[in-house]
């Protein structure tokens, strides 16, 4: 799972759905999981209790995810598994770090968000978690290569397993664009921008020169500034990890994209995962025709568009590659029960285990088999008829070439979309004033 920010962009997850047999697909808050601070290794009768901190829904729930814990909890009697689990995830950030600067309320597995993991591998912080290439008996092999090096400190610990990725695609509405003369079959669709996303806003202005009334190409500058940084190979970071955002070729891709659409008229002017719910009631009422459509979207689509406008969105390539989320397990050294912790995340992120999630839940894996799978190649998702959603998320993730990550990229993210890009949507800020307050911003709020 991965977001820009507390919402889940870092935003908010779903679940992209499987097609084997039982599909379901459930809309993900990107928030981080958190605990109660009570007693995370607490035995009773000989058990060992486990606590598993978790932002959003990973799919390992006996409620509505694949019944991983029951599963586990079944062939080790002697475990008890429990899951405390928030939305919001700047507070769960927050909150972690605090934690462990005490060493003090930590779960025994916590979740960390792909936006966070350069500061949880940095060296503040590398030293607060157990290696899990040498603990847990984790397979390290059968992750993504990137997924694994994303996690890996500069000694050359592994501090978390990878749980999911958010490969990028757009997901567009059908009706809108047979409205706006615009092509409604996929591959079309995707021709219109391929390999440009100076490509896909001309197709914005083609869209707003026969647009339905009171609807815009897109929902939000802000989450396309997101989808093409997600696309960049150099972000926020240059090679040496270190923060470099002014400099940085797609930040500035991403800002000219986002301001270009936002001053051009061609945004319906939305905050993503606001809380006062327009962006969600915007997908009923079909107020926009494209959104950047990372896998875990296609669940947001579904819930929010609802019933009613099932088979009018479908789902096309992106411009380019990119990979937008994304989540680890970690296990705090200081933990009570190290070695157990590390032994169930490492079975939680198995490839089995990757497979059994994605049949649930839909979340992309991480792991090589598992992605290559004829279960992920061949899924499709009701919603969306017969788009063959498991391909092209598949294909999408192929294509992805990671970026640098510095331990301020959530930060900086944040105030380049929420107090840069939404200003100049929504205000109309000019955008040399919207980069001097972005800049005040990072050297006030940002503890380099």
């Amino acid at each position: 799972m991965r977001t820009s920010s507390s919402r889940r962009g870092r935003g908010h997850r779903t679940a992209l759905v499987t097609a084997v047999a039982v599909v379901t697909a459930a809309a993900l808050l990107t928030g981080c999981g958190g605990d109660d601070g009570g007693d995370a290794g607490a035995d009773a009768g000989g058990q060992i209790k486990l606590r598993i901190a978790t932002y959003g829904s990973f799919g390992y729930d006996n409620a509505t995810g694949a019944k991983l814990y029951a599963e586990y909890e079944k062939s080790h009697p002697h475990i008890k598994i429990e899951e405390s689990n928030v939305a919001d995830g700047q507070k769960y950030w927050d909150t972690l770090k605090l934690r462990l600067s005490r060493d003090s309320g930590l779960a025994d597995i916590q979740a960390l968000e792909v936006g966070y993991i350069a500061e949880a591998t940095g060296p503040s912080m590398a030293g607060k978690w157990a290696d899990l290439g040498k603990t847990g008996g984790a397979d390290l092999g059968s992750f993504l290569d990137w997924k694994v090096k994303q996690a890996t400190t500069g000694d050359g610990k592994v501090i978390g397993l990878g749980t999911d990725i958010g490969p990028m695609a757009i997901c567009y509405n059908k009706d809108l664009f047979a409205q706006a003369k615009l092509p409604t079959e996929r591959a079309e669709v995707a021709r219109l921008w391929a390999g440009d996303w100076a490509k896909f806003l001309a197709a914005g202005e083609t869209y707003m020169k026969n647009a339905p009334a009171g609807t815009a190409f897109h929902d939000s500058a802000s989450g396309l500034f997101n989808a093409v940084i997600s696309s960049e190979a150099v972000q926020y970071a240059n090679a040496k990890g270190e923060l470099d955002y002014e400099n940085s070729p797609g930040v500035k891709k991403a800002w000219d994209t986002a301001v270009a659409a936002a001053q051009g008229g061609l945004t319906a002017k939305l905050r993503q995962f606001d809380e006062k719910g327009t962006w969600n009631a915007a997908f009923k009422n079909s107020r926009f025709a494209t959104v950047a459509c990372p896998s875990w979207m296609t669940g947001i689509i579904k819930d929010q568009a609802g019933p009613e406008n099932q088979g009018k969105w479908d789902i096309a390539a992106p411009p380019v590659a990119g990979n937008w989320g994304g989540s680890f397990l970690a296990v705090p050294k200081s933990g009570k029960h190290v070695k157990e912790a590390a032994e169930l995340a490492a079975w939680l992120t198995a490839p089995a285990q990757h497979a059994k999630v994605f049949g649930v839940n839909g979340n992309i894996p991480s792991s090589k088999d598992t992605l290559a799978s004829p279960a992920v190649q061949d899924a499709k998702l009701p919603y969306f008829g017969d788009t063959p959603v498991g391909r092209i998320y598949s294909q999408a993730a192929a294509g992805i070439t990671p970026a640098p990550i510095s331990r301020w990229d959530g930060q900086v993210k944040t105030f380049l979309t929420d107090n840069g890009i939404l200003d100049i949507e929504q205000r109309g800020t000019d955008p040399a004033k919207a980069w001097e307050n972005v800049r005040k911003l990072v050297a006030d709020k940002i503890d380099r």
